[in-house]
């Protein structure tokens, strides 16, 4: 088990390379008990084929928890005894979360529930972000909710985390570094 408990947040736009970013990462993580909690809800055939393709990316090396909305309890059970944790991604846990209502204090439960997980966590985490405060004003209310409340949780996530990532067009910048880790 590694003994750095570094969160790292990955954001970026859509097909940025997020997540390959964040796989590679946590794959270069010493240790065979990795864990990725996958956020996805799959609604249609094309995103179960985009679940699919994601899977076998990781490969057989992982163990996939499915938890949609209580990342926090499955961080919390497993970051003890995982090597690395790789949650893939809050946006879709963002909208989660406003498929079931939540107003923004539930949410906000949330985000704090998963920040206290993350701080007692005793091995990396990677976190997968969307960044979607980048395009157009959305045209009807719950978008533009969903907008507003996914950039809280990515600006919520990005003090929590030790390290922030940006991906643009397959290339990664640090935009927080670890200090001193």
């Amino acid at each position: 088990m590694a003994d750095k408990n570094i969160i790292t947040l990955v954001i970026g736009g859509c097909r940025s390379g997020k997540s390959r970013y964040a796989l590679d990462a946590a794959n270069a993580v010493p240790g065979s008990r990795k864990i990725f909690l996958a956020t996805s809800v799959p609604g249609d055939r094309e995103m179960e084929k985009r679940v699919i393709a994601h899977q076998a990316q990781r490969g057989d090396d992982w163990q996939t928890v499915e938890t949609p909305v209580h990342i926090h309890d499955e961080i919390a059970a497993h970051a003890r005894t995982a090597d690395v944790i790789l949650v893939d991604c809050l946006t879709l846990w963002t909208a989660n979360m406003l498929a079931l209502e939540m107003d923004e204090p539930a949410m906000q439960k949330c985000m704090d529930q998963t920040t206290l997980a993350l701080s007692k966590a005793c091995c990396p985490v990677f976190l997968v972000t969307n960044e979607v405060g980048y395009g157009i004003v959305p045209e009807n209310s719950l978008a533009r909710r969903f907008r507003d409340m996914a950039g809280l949780v990515n600006q919520h996530m990005a003090k929590t985390a030790d390290q922030v990532v940006l991906t643009v067009a397959g290339i990664a910048v640090t935009i927080k570094p670890k200090d001193g880790i």
